[in-house]
This record gives structure tokens, C-alpha cells and sequence, in this order.
């Protein structure tokens, strides 16, 4: 079934929806590890979990392989970058992914060498595959899941903006836990993401305590989803990069899953407030990679 599908059915019943992103681990013992979690992962009702493709086509076989597995657990997408990859082995991945059952692509340009003309994606996958496909971007057509961002308003504004000139389909929070502080400053300057000022002063303090840190990664995740949802957008897709535990707490934060299925490892409930704030000419930046590696 089409994730899309899925939405648009959801929002017919009012019924909030999340789901999952995993990256290709780099070792045999780390694919075997993803597999476990995942079976974990699908006890907790996600709408579907996507899987990423590397860059210069580093994990393309991995890809299709985890993806035809996850699919047998759970309704998959997975992401096809079309940078530096031939026509052919763009069809012979989605051929592949189609033989299984697989119907959603999440169709990323990359960013093409100096000189080469971009290919033009999606249009190709319609002409070629016709409505198979559910086609997920981050900017059009079927679905949109946005990049990653700290400051909810300006995702909300970048809603009412698409909406206000004719844009209709699924607009999907793309929302990562704050779970490392180098790691939130890296991810952060490498998708040009704003850091509310707040955010900010909050993390200067416990940046050397990473419990303190995912504590209160998992404490502002909640807030901005509650925002989100409290603004008619009940669809939450959440960036793992493979280690679950915070996503799966906001959610139950959030009252979507059933809490005696959590961890008990996970971090306490933080109780500080969050307040966000932004500016009338800031704009919610879509990028078509995600992370390093996708």
C-alpha cells in the first residue's frame, strides 16, 4: 500500500500517524542488529519505516536487500538518489523493490558534479512505472517529508505557505531527537538548520552530559510534536540514525504507543519548558539529502 494512502485515510479519520528512518549499517553484526530492532519496532504500530540509499551509490545493494527484508515486517520506502547513477541501475532498483511489493520511493536528486546535467527523477519514474509508485520528495509530488529543523513555527509557516498557493498533497514533519551534542551541531551545520536561540541556552550547560542531553533531546522532540499535532498535522516521521530509544519516547510522551512496550533504559521525562520563537523572513529549508551518506 502506498504510504500516501495510508495519510490521506488517517486524516479522513483524524487519526495520528509516525514512522521511522534506518541507515544501511556499516558491518554484517550491524545489519543483524537493525533486523532485531525492527522487530521490536513493528510491535509498535508505525505507519512504515523508510531506509536511505548512500551517497555515490555506497550502499545500494545493502539498501535493496534491507529493504525487500523490511518490507516482509513492515510497509517500506526507500530512498533512490539518481546522482552519479545510470538509468539502468535506477529501473533495475525499482524493478527490484516492485517484485516485492515495495509501491514507495523516496526520490532524492543528490547534488550532481560540477558540469552534469541533473536527471530528472520522478518524471522518469512515472513515465516508466506509471502510478506503481507512491513517490515521496522532499519538496513534490505525492508526499513531502521535510528535512530535519528545531524551530516549529517555521515549519508551520512553510505549511500555510503551500497551502496558500494551490499545494494539497501530505506535508510530513521530519523530526530528529536531539541525542549527542556534537552530533546535533554537526547535523545542524551540515543541513544550514536554524538553532532557536533558546535551544541554544538550553544544551550550553549539559552539552558535556549526554544524559542530560538526550533527556532534554527527548523533552523539546515532545513539545515540538505536540505543537505540530495541536496544529492539525498528526503525521510524524522521526530520524533515527539507527538508535530509537529517544523517538520512541517522545511517542510515548505523546500517548501513540503503549508505554509498558518502551525500554526502561530510556532517559526520565524532563520537565523544563520550552518556548520557540521566530522571525517573520525565516523560511523552512528543504534539503534533498538528509544526512551525510544518504
Amino acid at each position: 500500500m502506498k504510504v500516501v494512502e495510508k495519510i490521506r485515510a488517517a486524516e479522513v479519520e483524524d487519526m495520528p500517524l509516525f514512522s521511522f528512518e534506518y541507515y544501511p549499517p556499516k558491518t554484517g553484526e550491524g545489519v543483524k542488529n537493525l533486523f532485531e530492532r525492527m522487530e521490536r519496532i513493528v510491535s509498535y504500530g508505525p505507519s512504515f519505516c523508510d531506509i536511505t540509499w548512500g551517497a555515490g551509490c555506497s550502499t545500494a545493494n545493502l539498501t535493496l536487500d534491507i529493504a525487500n527484508r523490511m518490507q516482509n515486517m513492515v510497509s517500506t520506502m526507500m530512498h533512490l538518489t539518481c546522482t552519479n547513477l545510470p538509468v539502468e541501475k535506477i529501473d533495475h532498483a525499482l524493478d527490484t523493490i516492485k517484485a516485492n511489493g515495495i509501491q514507495n520511493d523516496l526520490a532524492l536528486r543528490g547534488d550532481p558534479p560540477h558540469g552534469q546535467d541533473k536527471f530528472v527523477q520522478v518524471q522518469h519514474i512515472r513515465a516508466k512505472y506509471g502510478d506503481y509508485f507512491g513517490i515521496t520528495v522532499a519538496g513534490y509530488p505525492d508526499l513531502i517529508v521535510t528535512q530535519l529543523f528545531y524551530d516549529t513555527d517555521i515549519f508551520l509557516k512553510f505549511v500555510n505557505d503551500c497551502r496558500q498557493i494551490g499545494i494539497t498533497c501530505p506535508i510530513v514533519p521530519g523530526i530528529m531527537p536531539i541525542t549527542n551534542y556534537k552530533g546535533f551541531l554537526r547535523m545542524t551545520g551540515f543541513c544550514k538548520t536554524k538553532i532557536p536561540a533558546e535551544i541554544k541556552s538550553a544544551l550550553e550547560p549539559i552539552k558535556d552530559n549526554e544524559e542530560a542531553v538526550k533527556a532534554y533531546g527527548i523533552h523539546l522532540g515532545t513539545e515540538m510534536c505536540r505543537k505540530i499535532i495541536a496544529n492539525g498535522i498528526k503525521t510524524l516521521h522521526l530520524y533515527t540514525l539507527n538508535m530509537d530509544k529517544s523517538a520512541l519516547a517522545i511517542l510515548m510522551n505523546l500517548g501513540l504507543i503503549d508505554e509498558s512496550k518502551i525500554p526502561r533504559s530510556l532517559p526520565r521525562r524532563r520537565t523544563t519548558n520550552v518556548s520557540s520563537r521566530v522571525d517573520s523572513d525565516d523560511t523552512l529549508k528543504i534539503g534533498v539529502i538528509l544526512i551525510p551518506g544518504r
